[in-house]
């Protein structure tokens, strides 16, 4: 029997399937558990069952000893985990790749839609009381229809993003490693272009990246600059993709129309400035925040640990070119 340390609470069916068959500990609590409890708690453990909310770095991986076979990663995400350190250690890194493909898809094409139409500044003026009366130019937005859509990362989540753009009618550029097959960009009606030619063209900027080094800042004051005073960026990737700073002086000095974001570049803080931007649209990390997408996502970290355990290899490891 494996010790199995859960280093936050996760759905229950995920936790029933890892202690019908290993020793668990749960650490089950609502606040995220602390740096030093989790050094303690990860000492001797065979398995690490991780949220975004935990680092993992030399330091736990020292703490939990040699033993350490696996860490599960609930999220698609897995800029949390110092990948290299876990490879040289013969210890394999796994996320949650694509069961949360559609809803974080959802989450992007919904901060867009709630940008470009002021749904997030409308829905304020009635919460807060302010008078208002209907009139042809009061609030308008920018419509989808026939405009570009431009995605940074054309993984799983960048093309169901971009599936859900075509079927507003968008144009779809994107920037990527990789080139996608010709009957994909078909279906997609998309074209990969150059960073800048993307920035340039697009009506919104929508990131699907992960965050790795040469993508931190990626949307920082040189590429704001380059984008349309009419455009908008999306961020449902990971928060330091965009310098907020930078980000912050663009909407303020209108050299973008608006963002809609839904992570943060020092989650759960936000830069104060971003609040008092009405054409931000500010969610809390709801990318995935649905009951069966969370419980897939459990589920499928849990499977993870027990394919390897019982000596098969991991379905969904992580590779230092996985992708959103």
């Amino acid at each position: 029997m494996s010790k199995v340390v859960i280093t936050n609470r996760i759905p229950e069916s995920a936790v029933a399937a890892l202690r019908a068959v290993h020793d668990i500990d749960y650490y089950d609590a609502e606040e995220t558990i602390s740096r030093e409890e989790l050094l303690r708690r990860a000492a001797g453990a065979d398995v690490l069952v991780t949220l975004l909310t935990e680092k993992v770095d030399d330091e736990l991986l020292d703490a939990a000893g040699e033993q350490l076979k696996i860490v599960a990663n609930v999220a698609v995400g897995y800029n949390n985990i110092d990948v290299p350190a876990c490879d040289a250690r013969g210890i394999v890194a796994t996320n949650t790749p694509k069961v949360l493909t559609e809803t974080t898809a959802d989450t992007a094409f919904g901060l867009m839609l709630m940008a470009t139409r002021r749904f997030g500044e409308g829905e304020r003026v009635i919460r807060s009381g302010t008078p208002w009366q209907w009139g042809m130019f009061y609030m308008l937005g920018m419509g989808l229809q026939g405009k570009t859509l431009g995605i940074v990362g054309m993984g799983q989540i960048g093309q169901a993003m971009a599936r859900r753009a075509v079927a507003f009618g968008m144009d779809i550029v994107y920037t990527d490693e990789f080139e996608l097959d010709a009957a994909t960009a078909e279906a997609l009606h998309a074209r990969k272009v150059d960073m800048d030619e993307l920035l340039s063209t697009s009506d919104v900027v929508s990131l699907h990246c992960p965050l790795m080094d040469s993508t931190k800042h990626l949307i920082n004051a040189e590429s704001l600059k380059k984008m349309k005073k009419t455009a908008y960026v999306v961020n449902s990737a990971r928060g330091p993709v965009i310098d907020e700073a930078a980000l912050v002086d663009a909407l303020k000095n209108g050299d973008i129309a608006g963002a809609g974001l839904d992570v943060f570049e020092n989650e759960p803080a936000v830069h104060p400035g971003l609040l008092e931007c009405d054409n931000a649209v500010l969610l809390p990390h709801l990318g995935s925040a649905t009951v069966e997408t969370r419980t897939a996502m459990a589920e499928l970290a849990a499977q993870n640990v027990l394919d390897l355990l019982s000596g098969q290899p991991a379905l969904t490891p992580v590779t230092q070119k996985t992708s959103l």
